[in-house]
């Protein structure tokens, strides 16, 4: 069998998901085996829309991701002035983004900006909203309203920033108006985000302005060290010190026009591996490159301390292909997943299929992503027949691996509209004693669209 990445119903995009808010997938156990297209990295895209954007003149973002997520940063950039244009394929596919920038993208009359689900579009335009004088409106869904940007407004008001918010919790919706003056502000991120805002927008600050970060703070690394390989690759000053704890950043830059492939996903390609290992199969996947800065793609390093069979194999035209099999019973551990807080759901899944305990640990940020996913995790496991315990920065799974009869158990779920969530559900249930459903099943799109189609799920309003 070989999967395409984003294989299965067209989607109609929108502020609204591709599927009506209650779908329901039954997700019924069977061997997930063959071969799988990665899709490309939701990260690498956006940030390119982004610094496309920002940059004068023409870029063109290859094989870029096709999501709920992406689409709403697209709409981001053209609300702030670029012109996006998109190339598709005999078949329909997205081949690529032809964005055209305009540098500093706002002037003029006020601006509306709805990013749906995604937070980083939301954080990103935040700041880049900030190097013009033009008011911009930032709104989202019931998920985003309640994500607070408290640490990013409070930074951004010290660099002589409007930054208005209508709830009492610093998010959505919210008022962003520059100019940028600079100074020495602190920064604290629970979540990176917020530092990749900066650092993309802070160099094309006004020139003779300086923009200096304290950050006492930082969660996700290599999030950043994936920002700065793209200030380093065109060249864009900065100092900061080994631990990232203090950035100086001057203005007067700008960003050039960017072209080429996005990699693949590492976040994405965690589930159907973990489909495989947890139905006790073999699979093999395309569009990875072990050499991308993607922290992500530490996962699979956990999943071999696990026992899963992981090996890479070098292709002919220097691409490669993955190879994992379950490699018998998996036993537990302890994975610190301070720099992956995303991956929490799909780790917690594999830790239900291991033999002996797993403890997922420094990872408390994990509770203000989509939803708190620490505890959700740990209640939709536990309807799986699966005892967890939850602490202030963790999960411990009891994992039932070593235990006779199929893992988990049948039983209704609910993903909270969490898109990673509903995927990791989705993945471990193929390994279940029978038919799983799963409600809120339509969010998996902001990420990856037929993923679930991947799993020959049965949809249900």
């Amino acid at each position: 069998m070989r999967i395409a990445a984003g294989q299965g119903p067209r989607l109609v995009y929108g502020r609204a998901n591709c599927y009506p808010q209650t779908m329901r997938a039954l997700i019924k156990p069977r061997c997930f085996t063959g071969t799988c297209e990665i899709p490309a990295s939701k990260s690498h895209t956006i940030r390119r829309l982004f610094i496309a954007a920002l940059a004068e003149g023409l870029s063109e973002i290859g094989r870029p991701l096709d999501s709920l997520d992406t689409r709403s940063c697209v709409e981001a950039c053209r609300v702030l002035g670029a012109a996006v244009e998109e190339r598709r394929r005999a078949g329909g596919e997205l081949e690529s983004w032809i964005v055209r920038g305009g540098g500093r993208v706002t002037s003029g009359g006020g601006l509306s900006i709805n990013v749906g689900n995604s937070g980083t579009t939301l954080y990103l335009a935040l700041a880049a909203a900030a190097l013009g004088t033009r008011p911009v409106e930032f709104d989202g869904d019931r998920q985003i309203r309640r994500r607070s940007a408290g640490p990013l407004l409070a930074a951004l008001r010290g660099l002589g920033i409007r930054a208005e918010a209508a709830f009492g919790n610093e998010s959505a919706p919210l008022i962003i108006q520059g100019p940028w003056k600079g100074g020495r502000v602190s920064l604290s991120c629970p979540t990176s985000q917020y530092l990749s805002a900066m650092l993309l927008a802070a160099p094309l600050a006004p020139a003779g302005t300086v923009t200096e970060l304290d950050i006492p703070l930082l969660n996700e690394r290599p999030y950043i060290e994936m920002t700065l390989s793209y200030l380093d690759a065109q060249g864009i000053a900065y100092e900061t010190n080994p631990d990232f704890s203090w950035f100086r950043i001057p203005g007067g830059a700008s960003w050039k026009p960017l072209s080429g492939p996005v990699p693949g996903d590492f976040s994405s390609a965690a589930f159907p591996a973990c489909a495989a290992v947890c139905s006790g199969s073999e699979i093999s996947l395309l569009g990875l490159d072990p050499q991308d800065s993607q922290g992500d793609k530490v996962f699979f390093t956990m999943l071999e301390a696990m026992g899963a069979r992981v090996s890479w194999e070098k292709l002919s035209r220097g691409e490669w292909r993955l190879h994992l099999g379950s490699g018998g019973t998996l036993q537990g551990g302890t994975f610190d997943l301070n720099s992956i807080p995303d991956l929490l759901p799909v780790m917690a899944m594999c830790a239900a299929y291991c033999a002996g305990d797993s403890a997922l640990v420094n990872v408390a940020h994990a509770r203000i992503k989509e939803t708190d996913r620490i505890a959700v995790m740990a209640e939709e496991l536990g309807k799986l027949g699966v005892l967890c315990e939850e602490r202030a920065d963790g999960l411990v799974i009891h994992g039932r691996g070593a235990m006779p009869g199929p893992v988990l158990k049948s039983a209704r779920l609910d993903c909270r509209g969490d898109h990673r969530i509903v995927m990791a559900l989705a993945a471990g249930a193929k390994g279940a004693a029978g038919p799983v459903e799963i409600r809120g099943a339509e969010s998996a799109a902001v990420t990856y669209p037929g993923f679930l189609e991947l799993l020959n799920a049965e949809f249900s309003d």
